[in-house]
């Protein structure tokens, strides 16, 4: 915990005090520290957490990261959903590699902060809820329902990007939710037979943690984003629209199913909780 609060409070404090280009070379300490701290909270509430369990894993994160979020950045190519101010000071390269080095933070936050949230008792006492029939949870109709589904909002995504640019977040989730169906790997939809909404509840919570820590850290970061959100462009809660913070929900959602899938089946239950 020493190590993470360290490093989180000297990168935060460097990238708010000081002036012109700098968060690019902090960004990646920043939320390191911060997913250090965070993954030793949970041990200490828990006796255990994904450093603990594995380094191997905990590694593993951060490269499963990367092109995930690069395919967030290429759909934003049609969305034009955020710009990066400060994106001229940086050659292609420079860009690409300072991108690729922040972007291998994502995984890690969303799901060392969804552990932390597990570790909380509110968890098993709100974590049952309706129950949805089998043959939508399993098996060759889910398949196709859940691929379907994540197909059509996709294309919509791309063909009106600008009354279907939600579609961005959620589509994935259906399509990754139908490669683990018929994978067998356990996804959030499996637990829906059996009426259990915890990890869909852990899951969210992680990814609202993550994504007011990322709005804020930003709001006095530079180079930093900022955002052109049709219809929701209001009511700011540092750069991002209040409503746009729905999104990180079914992100988060789609990165445990990414990550879930990304990791062979000997190696999927060091992810913890999450994984089972």
């Amino acid at each position: 915990m020493g190590l993470g609060a360290v490093l989180l409070g000297a990168a935060w404090s460097l990238s708010w005090g000081l002036t012109g280009l700098r968060t690019h070379a902090l960004f990646f300490p920043h939320w390191l520290g911060a997913i250090l701290l965070f993954d030793a909270w949970t041990q200490r509430r828990t006796q255990s957490s994904l450093w603990l369990r594995s380094r191997r894993a905990f590694a593993g994160t951060f490269l499963v990261s990367m092109p995930l979020w690069w395919l967030f950045e290429a759909l934003n190519v049609r969305l034009e959903n955020w710009i990066y101010l400060g994106r001229e000071s940086f050659s292609d390269l420079e860009f690409a590699l300072w991108s690729s080095l922040s972007f291998s933070t994502v995984v890690p936050a969303v799901l060392v902060l969804s552990e932390w949230a597990a570790s909380f008792p509110w968890v098993p006492r709100l974590g049952r809820g309706p129950k949805l029939p089998e043959r939508w949870t399993r098996g060759s109709v889910a398949v196709t329902l859940l691929f379907g589904l994540g197909a059509v909002q996709l294309a919509c995504c791309l063909a009106w990007p600008r009354y279907c640019f939600a579609f961005a977040w959620t589509s994935g989730v259906f399509l990754l939710e139908s490669a683990c169906v018929a994978r067998r790997v356990p996804g959030l939809t499996h637990d829906l037979g059996r009426g259990d909404w915890s990890r869909w509840l852990v899951v969210w919570a992680g990814g609202l943690a993550c994504g007011a820590l990322w709005e804020m850290w930003n709001w006095y970061a530079f180079p930093k984003w900022i955002y052109s959100i049709p219809g929701v462009d209001f009511w700011p809660v540092f750069e991002m629209p209040a409503l746009g913070y729905l999104g990180y929900l079914p992100f988060a959602h789609a990165v445990l199913l990414a990550s879930l899938l990304a990791f062979p089946a000997s190696a999927r239950a060091r992810l913890g909780p999450l994984a089972r």
